[in-house]
């Protein structure tokens, strides 16, 4: 079930040392860049430990990476899932219960995988994808600028409109602006003007120079920047922990293993627990398949993913992070996307974001906590205008309204909501105007003196009731009407109920019936 994981994976690109130098490697570095303060500010979020975050990235990396069937995606804490895990640490009033309540939803969504529930993913519409992936890039770039100009009060990773006090995205951008920190400005403007002349550099540049990845080189220089500042310009020095990565330091195996906390399986039979893994599994599934129809969207190969190997292989995330003391994960969209614009090839890249970040927890916490937040978040900037790119916009205008509305309100949703509530919108939205097509193009009239002809152009359901009704309601009294059903394959019960109520109807009316294939 789930260790045919890697022999799908292979079905298109060939893992290779070539692949894992050129692309997977250094993707999978920035990656573990840009996830680490995220798996950290969801943690601070939630209300939980901050090494459950780091647990959760490590474990959505490396045992989600591999088991997945997407090429691309990158799992880990997720910001949509914040609210409800501090919610449920407190109502369950314990966060070992908390942990339960994460495994129990890993073996949710591993029998939701096994029933085969991933399928939902191919009824949400194209255009609400293409809106939730703007989206995304919008709300980065918004929520970004803040860390970029030194003012975060946000946590790392915070996706959602309203803001803890009253504040709201556009509020945090205002005060960033008026009480922006010299230095964290001067180093996030440095790093992506860096990033940007870099990506139309580097093709020029000979061979093993164009593997460096942009992204890299900016968190360097960024840490360089801040260092040399302490030495040179004191003023513009970061010395604020909120405005730098804050990896836990640990000096020994011995400490890092007391860090883990164990779930609490005496309350296995409380209730309150099973409600927190079923809302747990039920979202977490839905933000995983929702970032996996993006992730294939964004992947330059236009792989597709396996809907339920990837709920399996989620399931199989959360009952292991669960059960060493790490938050619940999912696919995530800003993970995914730093990846992709990386040059991530093969799932390699999402395996080794995780490997690097259990390396860093064994190893070189000190070395990271030298990163300030500044350059992390230029490499972010340059993300989300990816994402979000002029010509999306073009693309999705010239498409006709019936795409771009949906994606226009699902944009817009999102930005002013949150990740899930925006999606929803923009499903209903897209739902209607797929209604609205049908139901436009499934009957026709026409006549000729009294004879009229009205006939079925394709399968007609009980949306095209009202628009049959209206039809039949206009036919004129002494006609012989003509009702042909042959380019229908299917007449559900409610159109045939309409038609039954006319045929009682139209004695009354001096109307004559006819019928073909009906």
């Amino acid at each position: 079930m789930l260790t045919s994981a890697a022999e799908n994976k292979s079905q298109v690109i060939q893992p290779s040392s070539d692949n894992f130098f050129k692309y997977d490697g250094p993707a999978g570095t920035v990656v573990f860049l840009v996830a680490l303060p995220l798996c950290l500010g969801i943690a601070l979020a939630s209300g939980a430990p901050l090494f459950s975050g780091v647990i959760a990235g490590i474990v959505g990396g490396i045992v989600v990476g591999f088991f997945s069937g997407s090429q691309v995606s990158v799992s880990g804490p997720a910001a949509g899932l914040s609210v409800i895990v501090a919610t449920a640490i407190q109502s369950l009033g314990d966060f070992r219960a908390l942990l339960l309540a994460v495994v129990l939803a890993g073996v949710i969504q591993i029998a939701f995988g096994i029933l085969r529930f991933g399928a939902i993913a191919d009824y949400v519409p194209h255009s609400a994808i293409r809106g939730m992936l703007a989206a995304i890039g919008i709300v980065i770039i918004f929520k970004q600028i803040p860390h970029a100009l030194g003012r975060d009060k946000d946590y790392v990773g915070d996706l959602g409109f309203l803001g803890q006090g009253g504040s709201n995205t556009l509020t945090d951008l205002a005060a960033a602006v008026i009480t922006a920190h010299p230095g964290a400005m001067t180093i996030s403007g440095l790093c992506l003007a860096l990033l940007i002349s870099w990506e139309k550099l580097s093709p020029r540049l000979p061979g093993s120079l164009r593997l460096i990845p942009g992204p890299l080189l900016a968190v360097a220089l960024g840490v360089g920047l801040n260092q040399s500042f302490g030495l040179l310009a004191p003023s513009l020095k970061i010395f604020e922990p909120e405005h730098m990565v804050a990896l836990p330091v640990m000096q020994s195996i011995q400490e890092v293993s007391r860090q883990i906390t164990l779930p609490d399986f005496s309350r296995i039979s409380d209730p309150h627990i099973w409600t927190a893994a079923l809302t747990i599994a039920v979202v977490a599934s839905i933000e995983s398949l929702l970032s996996v129809e993006a992730a294939d969207k964004l992947d330059p190969y236009k792989r597709i993913s396996p809907p339920n190997q990837e709920l399996r292989a989620q399931g199989l995330g959360n009952l292991i992070s669960g059960m060493l003391g790490g938050l619940p994960v999912t696919s995530v969209v800003v993970r995914t996307s730093a990846n992709v614009y990386a040059g991530a090839r093969t799932w390699r890249a999402a395996v080794i974001h995780g490997v690097l970040l259990l390396a860093a927890v064994l190893f070189i916490p000190s070395l990271l906590n030298l990163t300030p937040l500044a350059c992390l978040a230029a490499v972010l900037l340059a993300v989300g205008y990816k994402l979000t790119k002029p010509a999306l916009y073009r693309e999705m205008f010239a498409s006709g309204w019936s795409q771009f509305l949906p994606f226009l309100i699902t944009l817009v949703a999102i930005v002013f909501t949150d990740l899930l509530k925006g999606v929803i919108v923009g499903l209903f939205t897209g739902v209607f105007f797929v209604i609205r097509n049908n139901h436009h193009q499934a009957i026709t009239v026409v006549h000729q003196g009294r004879h009229y002809l009205l006939r079925f152009n394709k399968d007609a359901s009980f949306v095209n009731k009202n628009e049959l009704r209206t039809h039949l309601r206009k036919i004129p009294e002494g006609s012989h009407l003509f009702i042909d059903g042959t380019r229908a394959l299917y007449i559900d019960y409610d159109i045939r109920e309409v038609v039954e109520d006319f045929k009682k109807l139209a004695p009354y009316r001096g109307i004559s019936l006819e019928f073909t294939n009906f």
